[in-house]
């Protein structure tokens, strides 16, 4: 339904980045015409905008696609300040509303029924507990078949990235967005000054050099 009155503040211009699909007479990909699409809201949206953007990223491989999506988010956050409705599937986005206080996470309630889900079209505060691709698959009529092969896979990756948290792929991607710690013997160059050291100290820190290498 409908509502029955709306007000809201002076807004300049309205940015949307919703859906894509190749632009074959122009020779541009569908990644292309989504990244054209993003440039434009990046350089021309101001304070007054209303932006709204869905899926960013998702035109390439999960971790470009990632990135861009996390550093368009925090572009819009830092700069552009506008008000914006940023919709995505990569979780990890979530945590940008650790960094930013004029972020939220909000998400739209669904009920799981047996193996099908229906969508409540409830605005709810908070990320989203878990992705419904299965179930939203079922409701598109992909074959059972399929949606049973697909599931075991879920299992299966989910459970390995249980047992190995440092190769999780999908399920903690937080940790490429984080600096890696310096190598020890990065740390033990840093300390130094060549030009003060006599022939024994340089050698006796080649050997320290050596040590911390073979730590590692």
């Amino acid at each position: 339904m409908p509502a029955k009155r709306f007000s809201c503040g002076p807004i300049d211009k309205i940015f949307t980045r919703i859906g894509a699909s190749d632009d074959l007479a122009s020779g541009r990909s569908t990644f292309m015409v989504e990244m054209s699409e993003t440039a434009n809201i990046l350089h021309n949206a101001t304070r007054n905008s209303l932006i709204l953007m869905d899926e960013i990223g998702r035109g390439t491989s999960t971790f470009d696609g990632l990135s861009l999506a996390w550093a368009c988010a925090d572009h819009l956050s830092r700069q552009t300040q506008a008000y914006t409705l940023f919709a995505t599937h990569y979780f990890e986005l979530t945590s940008l509303a650790e960094e930013h206080s004029g972020i939220a996470n909000i998400h739209l309630d669904a009920i799981e029924h047996g193996d099908s889900i229906v969508f409540l079209h409830a605005v709810k505060p908070g990320p989203a507990s878990q992705s419904y691709g299965l179930q939203v698959a079922a409701l598109a009529g992909v074959p059972r078949s399929v949606i049973e092969n697909a599931r075991r896979k879920l299992h299966k990756l989910e459970n390995q990235a249980v047992r190995e948290p440092l190769q999780a792929v999908e399920i903690n991607q937080f940790d490429i967005f984080a600096s890696p710690e310096p190598h020890p013997a990065l740390s033990l160059l840093e300390s130094i000054q060549p030009d003060d050291l006599s022939p024994k100290q340089a050698l006796e820190f080649l050997y320290q050099l050596k040590n911390s290498m073979d730590l590692n």
